[in-house]
């Protein structure tokens, strides 16, 4: 049984979705993200976004660990249900409403969010048969909805190829557990503008 690790809700068992519809991230691999998180300090105080949640157990994880918001995403019924089980205890045990369930596809939550819509920590664990295009274009949408220190987790199978980081989001670090490799990525920084050249005392643009 999955629990929450660490935290305000440290130790309380979590529900899982029933059959193999999703793929929840182990204890032993929620555990090493958390702690390089940790080590990042981007989950205190964090506008989290958790897509494809499966269970929301990285959201709500982040819920107990200090984030002021967490939005979890996921489509299927059974596993939305979950999701909302689990949203509940963490938000009863932390006294607020800090977690929030949206029964949405990725992409359609991604396209109705205002132009306002930012988040400082973003998981992403979409189900293997999700082709690197698909995965690509979405991590397109979220490219336009990442504050400038985000963090973007992406889950994937350790057979599966790295990403296709799209313009606005670039990879800062890997790292292999077993059957499961975490992509981390950060958006991207623009090159930077050459300063203007002086020559004889006439200011010219660099070229």
């Amino acid at each position: 049984m999955s629990r929450i690790i660490a935290g305000a809700a440290g130790g309380t068992p979590l529900a899982n979705v029933p059959g193999s519809l999703t793929r929840p991230t182990t204890d032993r691999v929620k555990e090493a993200l958390f702690s390089r998180l940790d080590a990042f300090g981007v989950i205190a105080g964090a506008r989290v976004l958790d897509l494809y949640a499966g269970s929301g157990a990285l959201g709500v994880e982040s819920g107990s660990r200090g984030a002021v918001t967490v939005d979890l995403v996921e489509f299927d019924a059974k596993a939305s249900a979950v999701c909302q089980r689990n949203a509940d205890l963490v938000n009863g045990l932390l006294g607020r409403k800090a977690v929030t369930v949206h029964r949405s596809k990725v992409e359609s939550f991604l396209e109705r969010a205002g132009d306002a819509a930012s988040w400082d920590l973003v998981f992403m664990d979409p189900p293997y048969p999700l082709d690197e295009p698909a995965l690509s274009a979405v991590l397109g949408k979220l490219a336009d909805h990442l504050a400038p220190s985000a963090v973007v987790v992406v889950e994937r199978s350790s057979r599966s190829p790295e990403p296709g980081w799209p313009a606005g989001v670039e990879r800062f670090a890997e790292k292999k557990y077993g059957e499961t490799r975490l992509w981390f990525a950060e958006p991207a920084v623009p090159d930077a503008i050459p300063p203007d050249i002086v020559i004889d005392g006439q200011e010219q643009s660099a070229p």
